[in-house]
């Protein structure tokens, strides 16, 4: 979808943003309220290919995003109104870049307001950078492997598990694939040595 056309279906006014992974902890714009949120009906889910940000083409790393299914933690992010168009921009440039995601607004529950409609970047299953079933040491693999041009996969990994810590927030399987992925640099490196 393109931005124009996403942003003149926007209702006029303030725009909250939901973060789910690196939007957390670096949102890129200075909101003029944050809180710890909570969406219904989609989960992260390491799905998405990186050939940017956390891989490249030839070494992929691996990505979050939200998928059908369960429900999400994460923080929720006010953009008022006159900032609105620029921030839009930005995230979109970050985001849509290669149109992996499908931009929605969500309802989700933040802090003290009962609920309101936040835009939310959803994994495009149809996409070619989407990947369906892996087990765990594949995901780590990939995991292990990516550094793009915003540094390793496995910074991003450990960024978005702290982050969602601070929320009182865990995930097992999360914590499982950057404990592997860990382990395959380190072996990588003892090899590379000898």
């Amino acid at each position: 979808m393109e931005l124009a056309q996403f942003a003149e279906r926007l209702p006029a006014g303030d725009l909250w943003v939901f973060g789910y992974g690196s939007l957390m902890w670096s949102p890129g714009f200075r909101p003029a309220e944050k809180g710890v949120a909570f969406l219904r009906g989609y989960h992260r889910a390491l799905c998405i290919l990186s050939t940017r940000y956390r891989g490249t083409t030839r070494r992929p790393g691996l990505v979050m995003g939200l998928c059908a299914g369960g429900s999400c933690w994460g923080m929720a992010f006010r953009v008022p109104g006159p900032q609105v168009p620029r921030v839009l921009h930005a995230l979109w440039k970050r985001e849509m870049l290669r149109g992996v995601y499908r931009p929605r607004l969500v309802p989700v529950r933040v802090g003290s307001h009962a609920r309101v409609n936040a835009l939310a970047f959803l994994a495009d299953a149809r996409h070619s950078q989407f990947v369906r079933e892996l087990d765990l040491n594949r995901r780590a693999q990939l995991v292990a492997q990516g550094i793009g041009q915003r540094g390793r996969c496995t910074d991003y990994i450990r960024n978005t598990l702290e982050h969602m810590y601070a929320l009182g927030v865990t995930d097992p399987h999360l914590e499982r694939v950057l404990e592997t992925a860990e382990a395959i640099r380190s072996s990588a490196s003892s090899r590379r040595a000898r």
